[in-house]
């Protein structure tokens, strides 16, 4: 049991940080108005070698642990959540994705290019009427000849617009339930693909999320990611590693609430003393400590499972469910430390407050993870070894 970072992942945080320090925070304001981020950006990360940290140097990444991308999230999210965001989506939900259930050829074609950062990749499972729900999927995918044609909708698609390649899910034998979902490779520039974005969303608002479109798209056989029905255990082997990402990013915006919060604190008085001596205030900020440790020791502990190859869908999912709760109180308490002037944007905790909110939903509600814990302390879940692992690192090269 080691609760130290290695050399390379402290210096790692520290390249983040400074990176967030310089080229995110001092623009967020504006960006979260404008609601789109610097493209610019997509750059930047691409030569840190962020855009695949943990995927084997041997399909173009980094080649970095497990936990090296917790750290990334972390620090990415103390800047805003859209940043974090789009690497949980690009390198969680659909990279590790491809590392995990891909062919060498799937591989080659499709992560190289995204672990050396040249192509974006995104996610396609949530529907307008499958959320928690996975089974209650629309989309269908038929078999015909050496093509699948696909037609459906997706949204709530983070990197609608501006990813080149989707993970998306679909029905390939509705009689079979969730048995009958299949997973597969799309590319943006096949005819039939259209997507728009969503706008007026409540927080991430620098994010692009919104809708994807497939009309009589034809998908290459060699496109079907998995085997024919595999697509649910893709899509919940997907989850494991975006929930990891998430609880991740959540430790970051608490991070960014401290030391917000302790900054207001040194400047602002009342009833003759900083409001950081008053005891309610200080009680604030002992729970986001508390919160923040708390969540820390979770999220790192699944990126150790993860590193030694365990299926780690329990102590993800709690991590998750905790960390984006921490998360959302914290930056409640932010703005109340903050009082009238945390209501305004002059200081960014409304952003954190607003920005908080969605990853209580997404990714499993805190419901669901609510219910998935009960269920593992009943005995009533019990996760069996799947027939595709994630690697455990070091990775073999």
């Amino acid at each position: 049991m080691d609760f130290e970072f290695t050399q390379e992942q402290q210096l790692l945080r520290k390249t983040v940080r400074h990176f967030v320090d310089e080229e995110i925070i001092p623009y967020i304001a504006g960006w979260d108005a404008a609601g789109a981020f610097d493209p610019a950006i997509w750059t930047r990360l691409k030569d840190m070698g962020l855009m695949g940290v943990c995927i084997p140097e041997k399909y173009g990444g980094s080649g970095m642990d497990y936990n090296s991308l917790a750290i990334i999230c972390e620090e990415l999210e103390r800047g805003d959540t859209a940043f974090r965001t789009a690497v949980s989506v690009h390198t969680g939900l659909n990279s590790m994705s491809l590392l995990q259930w891909g062919t060498e050829q799937q591989k080659e074609q499709y992560l190289v290019p995204q672990a050396k950062g040249e192509k974006i990749g995104a996610f396609g499972l949530t529907e307008p009427g499958a959320g928690s729900d996975v089974a209650a999927l629309a989309s269908t995918a038929v078999r015909d000849g050496e093509h699948y044609i696909l037609n459906g909708q997706k949204t709530w698609i983070s990197l609608c617009d501006a990813a080149d390649h989707f993970i998306v899910f679909a029905y390939t034998d509705k009689e079979k339930k969730h048995k009958g979902i299949s997973a597969f490779i799309v590319e943006r520039t096949w005819e039939g693909f259209s997507s728009k974005a969503l706008k007026g969303k409540y927080g991430i608002r620098s994010g692009n999320t919104g809708e994807l479109f497939f009309d009589d798209l034809r998908v290459p056989v060699e496109n079907l990611l998995g085997q024919e029905g595999e697509g649910f255990k893709i899509a919940m082997s997907a989850l494991d590693n975006g929930r990891f990402t998430v609880a991740a990013g959540a430790c970051g915006l608490l991070m960014a609430c401290i030391e917000e919060s302790v900054k207001y604190c040194h400047s602002r008085s009342t009833f003759g003393k900083p409001i950081g001596e008053h005891q309610l205030v200080q009680q604030m900020l002992a729970n986001m400590e508390a919160g923040y440790q708390m969540s820390r020791l979770l999220v790192y502990r699944a990126g150790e499972m993860k590193n030694q190859g365990k299926r780690n869908t329990r102590e993800t999912s709690l991590a998750k469910w905790q960390a984006c709760d921490f998360a959302n109180k914290a930056a409640d308490d932010a703005v109340q430390i903050h009082g009238a002037y945390g209501y305004t944007d002059e200081y960014p905790v409304a952003r954190f407050l607003r920005n908080s909110k969605a990853p209580v939903i997404y990714e499993g509600t805190r419901e669901i993870h609510t219910l998935m814990q009960a269920d593992y302390v009943l005995g009533n879940r019990q996760d069996k070894k799947l027939n595709q692992m994630l690697p455990q690192w070091p990775f073999e090269e």
